[in-house]
């Protein structure tokens, strides 16, 4: 099976996944910075912790990046199906980075709390709402490219976002129970982080799921072996099909099916029948990769 050269709509899929990847990065790095100097100048463990947070969401842009460069390489006689698994392995790559920062923000939320501390300042409130609708606009804004270019990397990313926005808004409810409580409320904010950790622990395990699927091949939601089928069996002389089998590869699908045909087309006929098949498939869908059609006799109405 031959593959050809990224078409350009799947090449502007992988523009769009890096586009609002290097966005992350600039973003990230930014309130990564804000929320650690205002964390420990306002004493707030939980903004510090939202910091780390942001930190990790600065590495995992940029291995989305990567993983996204990686995958629209052309294939070669080492890679001959390509280079699209980069994709879910760099979903999979942030997935453990989001269960690292969990356990390390958790791990720290917890000696907080056993250690007495000062309360947190108030001027580190306006700060973390701030950062909750700067990341929550990022959120909305990249996962809807990640669902435009269907790549779970680019969605991974985004959740990243929302985890991080997570966190903020979780160290603001903290910090004002802090505030209002007065003394002896002031493990509220490290509780806050606790809870955070939790929420970031949960988007990695669905980053996780969803990079799971993708690398055991899962068939591809959104109607897309629904427009395969329409596609293959519209060409004139298929008659019917079946075993349709379609995974993804990064942005790109591979096809593979069965295409019943006359019992008594020659072998060039049904040659050019199947080349016809995947020029209809291809054109239906520009991310297809590849298309292995399997020609069979209908033998039904002989």
């Amino acid at each position: 099976m031959s593959i050809p050269p990224p078409s350009p709509v799947l090449a502007e899929k992988v523009a769009r996944g890096e586009r609002a990847a290097q966005a992350g990065v600039v973003a990230n790095l930014s309130l990564a910075l804000v929320k650690f100097i205002t964390g420990v100048v306002g004493h707030s463990y939980a903004l510090i912790a939202d910091a780390i947070e942001s930190a990790a969401d600065v590495f995992s842009s940029l291995i989305v990046w990567g993983g996204l460069r990686i995958s629209v390489r052309e294939a070669d006689e080492s890679y001959p199906f390509g280079y699209g698994k980069a994709e879910p392995l760099a979903a999979m790559a942030v997935a453990f980075m989001l269960f690292g920062a969990a356990a390390g923000i958790a791990i720290q939320a917890v000696r907080e709390i056993v250690t007495p501390h000062h309360a947190p300042a108030p001027f580190t409130l306006a700060v973390l709402l701030a950062v909750v609708l700067v990341k929550e606009l990022l959120f909305r804004r990249v996962f809807r490219v990640g669902q435009a270019v269907s790549s779970t990397a680019v969605r991974a990313d985004a959740w990243h976002h929302r985890s991080d926005a997570l966190t903020s808004l979780a160290a603001a409810i903290g910090i004002s129970i802090a505030l209002a409580g007065g003394p002896g409320w002031e493990p509220a904010d490290d509780w806050a982080a606790l809870a955070a950790s939790a929420v970031i622990a949960w988007n990695g395990l669905r980053t996780f799921r969803d990079a799971a699927r993708d690398l055991m091949d899962r068939a591809p939601h959104g109607g897309i072996i629904e427009r395969v089928s329409a596609a293959a069996t519209a060409v004139e002389g298929v008659r019917d099909i079946h075993k349709l089998k379609v995974r993804r590869a990064g942005l790109g699908i591979y096809v593979d099916l069965d295409v019943q045909a006359d019992p008594a087309m020659s072998l060039l006929d049904a040659h050019i029948l199947s080349g016809k098949v995947k020029s209809a498939i291809r054109q239906a869908l520009p991310e297809t990769l590849g298309v292995l059609v399997h020609m069979e006799p209908d033998e039904r109405g002989r």
